[in-house]
């Protein structure tokens, strides 16, 4: 009697996926408005909780400084799944916005306590940066994947543009630029109250986003919903030794990290940059909230049709990376007004920061197919949270300069 082979078992993907990338994207979406909270509404802080410039930039440089332990939770990820990690994460996340919401009367300890909520903030980073890939890969078909990583990646950048919307509009500018009808009383104890309205209220959002988690966040589905998904990946030890010897890699790994370290870095304290040139709160706010999302919307279209489209990613990396640098060439040719001569208006600012944050935000879930493509089989998780943490390495380079800086 012959033997009968057993043929391999077939892929199979469940409706459930989108519910767990729901719940990812939402964390990645507050991670980032919570990391935000505060740059956009500068002025204000400063006069309603005493922060300096340094106080500032500080508090945006808690989220590169929140991946210093990025990789143990790469490790907790590959060893554990994505449930333990995701549920720790969201622990951080709900433990930080908390501490920002503690009443006390003493600014100085008010101060620290906000300060360490941000950093908590800051150590859920790697997990909503970094996890994307790995999720996409364990719950979505290969024509899917691209797609389910701009979701799941972009949210986050979303989340902080959430924040340029929110905090101008929300809590009111000293300097009586606000579109609120109160602006009259626009004390410094009626800045205060808004703006702890505004931290209670993202508090209350990351202890949903955690109950949801915590009832249900499957590390895995039944079955594979791929031949990839199924491989055997490398150990984590042969992973690093695999990334750091591969030279298209790390070559690919510093055209991501210098420039989206940089504009995230940048674009955080957006509102800081530009007061010297006399641009308000809520305009600077509208500048960020617009340069994100459409880079979030252009950046899932870019996805979809690489779907559609294998082996196109240099080629659309290549165009998004030409556009930023001559969006962003025309900005800083436009802010040298005594050297270039060229008239800074409101237009060409919108103009040129928005189309820098379209092209630049758009490449980011291409940049993580091709590195997933190009190191494969190493994990997903390890892949990307080696990248990350280089942008950040990048972002905090920045951050600290301006620290320094404050003219």
């Amino acid at each position: 009697v012959p033997v009968r082979r057993l043929a391999p078992l077939a892929g199979r993907v469940y409706g459930r996926r989108w519910l767990v990338l729901l719940l990812f994207s939402l964390l990645g979406f507050a991670q980032g408005l919570v990391w935000n909270s505060w740059g956009p509404i500068q002025n204000s802080a400063r006069l309603a909780f005493g922060f300096s410039g340094w106080d500032i930039a500080l508090l945006v440089f808690w989220g590169p400084i929140g991946f210093a332990p990025c990789f143990f939770f790469m490790w907790l990820m590959d060893k554990k799944g994505l449930r333990v990690t995701v549920l720790l994460t969201s622990s951080l996340m709900v433990l930080g916005a908390g501490l920002r919401c503690v009443p006390v009367s003493d600014l100085e300890i008010r101060k620290r306590l906000i300060h360490g909520g941000q950093l908590l903030n800051g150590l859920a980073g790697p997990t909503v940066m970094n996890a994307a890939p790995f999720l996409s890969t364990t719950w979505f078909s290969p024509d899917e994947r691209a797609t389910a990583t701009a979701i799941a990646s972009l949210l986050n950048y979303l989340g902080a543009a959430g924040a340029f919307l929110v905090g101008p509009l929300v809590v009111p500018s000293p300097n009586g630029t606000s579109h609120l009808p109160l602006v009259s009383q626009s004390n410094t104890e009626h800045i205060k109250d808004r703006i702890e309205a505004v931290l209670y209220a993202e508090f209350g959002m990351v202890s949903l986003i955690f109950s949801a988690a915590l009832a249900y966040f499957p590390s895995r589905p039944p079955f594979p919903p791929s031949v990839a998904a199924a491989s055997q990946r490398l150990s984590y030890r042969r992973s690093f030794c695999r990334l750091l010897s591969n030279f298209r890699f790390l070559m690919i790994a510093l055209a991501y990290a210098i420039p989206l370290g940089v504009f995230s870095g940048w674009s955080g304290v957006l509102d800081l940059i530009l007061t010297p040139v006399h641009v308000s709160q809520v305009d600077a706010g509208w500048i960020g909230f617009w340069s994100i999302v459409g880079g979030c919307v252009v950046g899932i279209a870019m996805a979809r049709f690489a779907d559609f489209i294998r082996g196109m990613l240099k080629f659309i990396l290549l165009l998004l990376l030409s556009g930023a640098t001559l969006a962003s060439t025309w900005f800083t040719l436009t802010c040298l007004t005594t050297v270039t001569h060229l008239p800074l208006t409101t237009a060409t600012l919108y103009t040129s920061c928005i189309l820098l944050g379209i092209f630049l935000n758009s490449s980011v879930p291409i940049f993580f197919e091709l590195f997933v493509e190009t190191v494969y089989p190493v994990p997903e998780g390890i892949t990307c949270g080696v990248v990350t943490f280089l942008s950040n390495v990048f972002m905090g380079v920045l951050l600290f300069f301006l620290t320094f800086y404050h003219t």
